[in-house]
Formats: structure tokens, C-alpha cells, sequence
């Protein structure tokens, strides 16, 4: 067994490189989706035009990039300056091959303390960011404070770290917001992650926004135990009955903005896996230090 453990264990990760190529993608399920049509190439994936070039000079001379955490003027847009780069601690290798979580340090261990006492629902699940400094702050300037265009970048760095899971998954679907909260919140950040993390991968095509749904409002979640959460939870996500088609047999990616206990997620693959899907994947933009470590819990 393995203990889990806060950012001491976390990595300052390589910048990902966004030109990159994917890996080859593993077979699909037997229940996958149609083969889909020729890729058409994106508009940024044109060659820019004289007048595209102007204008872009000109946007960058009146508007110049800034870091996404504290404003200082950057080379390139929708990402951290240096100094904040240093400061942001990412979720590297070893973790828990269950949960995501940092780990000890005991490499040969595939499963950390907590998810042996008490596994998730979802089959395995990763994160790019500690919740906390600067990751905390980006993520809850995603949550709380209409900055989506956190996202962007977000969406590379949970492409880095969650690849092999992209790629295994037939679908990909955001947790979802009850509607008294989506119009408090005026947006769902996790769909706009997932829209994120799927245009990135190609994989447009798989992203069902509206898969999963909340027939129930819940109280916040902030400062309840797993066991509080989980039942707090408890039949508040369902797959919507018109959409439970597309799950069977299918391997379901559902994407968050953090994951503290992990209820959230393990309430969304409770709902998949009673409508049949085969296996479900969790990717979130953080992370946060697991109990007993926790400090605090995420909003």
C-alpha cells in the first residue's frame, strides 16, 4: 500500500507542446460510434492570409498577450509568464493508477491507501493541476469567475496528462450543473473543458454536452466528508432517457474542473454504468491534496 500526499510529490511539468502529434489510439468498443467523415481542416490550421497577418499584428500591438494568472505582458497568448510557470505545481508521475493522485513515491505500487479502503466508481481518473497557489486560483477564476478563457490552456495541460484516456474513450461528457446553479454560474465550466479537451483531440464528434443531467438540486458540497458527499449526491445525476442509447456498451471520458473526494465523479459513472456503458474515465483541470492530507476542501 502507498499513502498519498500533497504537492512535495506534485512535479513542475515540461510546457506541453500543443503541436505535438497524438498517440495512436487504442481499439475501440465493439458498440462505437460510425466511422466519421474527412477531417476538414480547422481555420487556424490555414495558412494565414496577408490581411489574417495584418490584423493579428495589429491586435497584438493594441491588445498584447498577457499571463493568464497575474497579467504580465507574455510572448504568446492563453498561457502563464515564467515566473508563474515556476510557481504552478503539476500533477506528474507517480500517481495512483485509480484515482490520479499524487502518490509517496512508491513507483512499483499501482493504488493508493484510499482507493484500496474505498474504491471510486470510475475506472481510472487524472488531473493536471494541485489544487492549490496558482492552480487553485486559475481554477477557480474558471469556476467562479467567468474567466473562460482559462480554459484554453487548461484544456493542453489536460491533454498531456490525460492522453491514454482521451483516446480509450468513445464519448466524452461534462459533469452537469443543476439549472438553478447553471444560472447562477451563467456558464458550465466543465462543458466548456470538454468542449476544450475534444476540439483539441479531434474528437468533436464524441462530445455529447448534454449526456448527463441533474434532476436534482444539491446542497454545496464545501467542507462535507466522502461518505457526506456521496450521499448528498445520491440520485441527483442520471443519463438523460433520450440519450441512454448512445451509452451502452460505449467507454464514457466525463470531464470536471477539480476533483476533491471524487463523489462528483463516481455519481456521474454510478449513472453510466446503470445505463450500460462499459467503462468510465475522469479528467479534471486539478486536483486536490487527498484526505488525510487535505487541508481544506474545494468549493
Amino acid at each position: 500500500m502507498t499513502s498519498t500526499a500533497p504537492s512535495i510529490i506534485a512535479a513542475r511539468a515540461a510546457a506541453p507542446d500543443p503541436l505535438a502529434q497524438p498517440a495512436a489510439r487504442p481499439p475501440r468498443s465493439a458498440a462505437a460510434a460510425p466511422s466519421r467523415a474527412p477531417h476538414r481542416p480547422h481555420r487556424d490550421e490555414r495558412p494565414p492570409t496577408p490581411l489574417r497577418r495584418a490584423a493579428r499584428w495589429l491586435t497584438e500591438a493594441l491588445f498584447p498577450p498577457l499571463c493568464i494568472n497575474c497579467h504580465a505582458e507574455v510572448e504568446t497568448p492563453h498561457g502563464l509568464c515564467p515566473a508563474c510557470w515556476r510557481e504552478t505545481t503539476f500533477v506528474a508521475e507517480p500517481v495512483c493508477d485509480r484515482c490520479g493522485a499524487p502518490t509517496l513515491g512508491h513507483e512499483d505500487a499501482d493504488i493508493c491507501d484510499a482507493c484500496l479502503h474505498q474504491a471510486p466508481s470510475f475506472a481510472r481518473a487524472r488531473a493536471a493541476l494541485v489544487y492549490e497557489g496558482i492552480g487553485r486560483r486559475l481554477t477557480l477564476a474558471l469556476k467562479h469567475g467567468d474567466r473562460l478563457d482559462v480554459a484554453r490552456p487548461a484544456a493542453l495541460w489536460m491533454r498531456r496528462i490525460g492522453r491514454p484516456l482521451i483516446d480509450s474513450a468513445d464519448l466524452i461528457a461534462p459533469t452537469p450543473l443543476h439549472w438553478r446553479r447553471l444560472f447562477a454560474r451563467r456558464a458550465n465550466q466543465a462543458a466548456t473543458l470538454a468542449r476544450e479537451v475534444a476540439r483539441l483531440a479531434d474528437r468533436k464528434d464524441d462530445l455529447v454536452p448534454d449526456l448527463l443531467e441533474r434532476v436534482r438540486a444539491t446542497p454545496s458540497q464545501k467542507g462535507l466528508s466522502r461518505d457526506e458527499r456521496r450521499a448528498n449526491l445520491a440520485g441527483a445525476i442520471r443519463v438523460r432517457p433520450a440519450l441512454r442509447a448512445r451509452v451502452a456498451g460505449r467507454r464514457v471520458l466525463v470531464v470536471d474542473d477539480v476533483i476533491t473526494t471524487g463523489a462528483t465523479l463516481s455519481a456521474c459513472a454510478d449513472a453510466l454504468r446503470e445505463a450500460g456503458a462499459a467503462e468510465v474515465f475522469a479528467l479534471a483541470l486539478a486536483r486536490a491534496v487527498p484526505e488525510p492530507f487535505a487541508e481544506d476542501d474545494a468549493p
